[in-house]
């Protein structure tokens, strides 16, 4: 009788001890990439306003790196902090594990900041472990200038990256972290989590990037996974466009209590009135290739508004219980 009490003992302590996971990128002329990455995406349909939570994740050879940010309204950045991501990880899959990361889609670039003509820096902020500089440009040109300049490496597949972004008038945020003193040697890098506000129509992910294939096998990585936290008034679906879908798929969708949205805003700095007054959380999973895509993804309410997912118990249990009831079971047993 003891094997069985002991099992049931470690099955509590498993219970009360979920693993937990996380992820890194570089410089000028050196590898650098997206790595994993778990994004917490809040729309605010009334106030047209989107709240993009990242926490970062980049693998380079370099001793820092440099990425550019599209927004398609002038952004707020803030720090935000990191203890919403294993929240939402314990909303949606209990008691599992999980493995993140984070961004906006895009450009690793190399070490960044003074502005040539065309280009005016909006703001410049150091929060969450990045260097940010907010800037707007006239032409890509001129954007190319100040990041020659400020020593990113403006390539050809990049300059294709941002074309688009450029003729539709988006701001550009240049960001750089850097490898702590200690680990020169590996290649990840890692910051806080940072937290990108912007007004825009539609709720969207810029999913699209440089091609990165061989960055990607220079640093001998193969995948990596896209999870999306979407929290909004209602179930959203994501796809590149009308007529055709996202890789992504939708694992959790329920409507979070009153409890979880204060919770949730709370650990992501951000005041109580902000968003819906009801919020509903969908979590999406991606194996997000080293390629060129073909588009970003944008959000839309779904059609079908069914909760899908198992949902999270409204009560816990102790960890020590089954112990308890094994113990309880074998006194009965020996009272016989």
């Amino acid at each position: 009788m003891k094997t069985p009490i002991l099992i049931l003992c470690l099955a509590g302590w498993l219970y009360q001890n979920p693993a937990l996971a996380c992820c890194s990128v570089s410089s000028q002329n050196v590898p650098a990439i997206n790595a994993d990455q778990t994004v917490i995406l809040l729309w605010d349909k009334e106030r047209q306003m989107e709240h993009f939570i990242r926490k970062a994740s980049f693998r380079s050879q370099g001793d820092s790196v440099g990425f550019l940010v599209p927004s398609p309204s002038r952004p707020q950045l803030e720090e935000s902090g990191n203890e919403a991501f294993p929240y939402l990880a314990e909303i949606t899959t209990p008691p599992a594990s999980i493995s993140g990361g984070f961004p906006l889609g895009c450009s690793v670039s190399s070490d960044a900041l003074r502005s040539p003509k065309g280009v005016r820096v909006i703001e410049e902020k150091t929060l969450a472990g990045y260097e940010t500089v907010v800037l707007a440009a006239d032409s890509g040109e001129a954007l190319v200038k100040w990041l020659k300049e400020h020593q990113y490496a403006y390539t050809p597949e990049v300059a294709t990256w941002a074309q688009p972004y450029l003729e539709q008038k988006w701001y550009m945020i240049a960001m750089k972290i850097a490898k702590q003193k200690n680990d020169k040697q590996d290649s990840n890098m890692a910051a806080s989590a940072l937290r990108i506000s912007f007004k825009t129509d539609h709720p969207l992910f810029p999913y699209r990037e440089p091609d990165s294939r061989s960055d990607a096998a220079a640093l001998g990585i193969k995948d990596r996974i896209l999870r999306i936290y979407f929290v909004a008034e209602a179930k959203y679906d994501g796809n590149f466009s009308t007529s055709q879908a996202w890789t992504g798929k939708m694992m959790w969708s329920h409507p979070l209590s009153n409890e979880q949205r204060s919770q949730l805003l709370a650990h992501l700095k951000l005041d109580q009135n902000t968003g819906p007054a009801a919020f509903w959380l969908s979590e999406f999973v991606d194996h997000w290739p080293y390629g060129i895509a073909p588009g970003d993804v944008y959000f839309s309410r779904s059609a079908d508004q069914g909760e899908v997912g198992q949902s999270t118990f409204s009560w816990s249990l102790d960890p020590a219980f089954p112990c308890v009831l094994a113990l309880g079971l074998l006194w009965s047993k020996r009272r016989r």
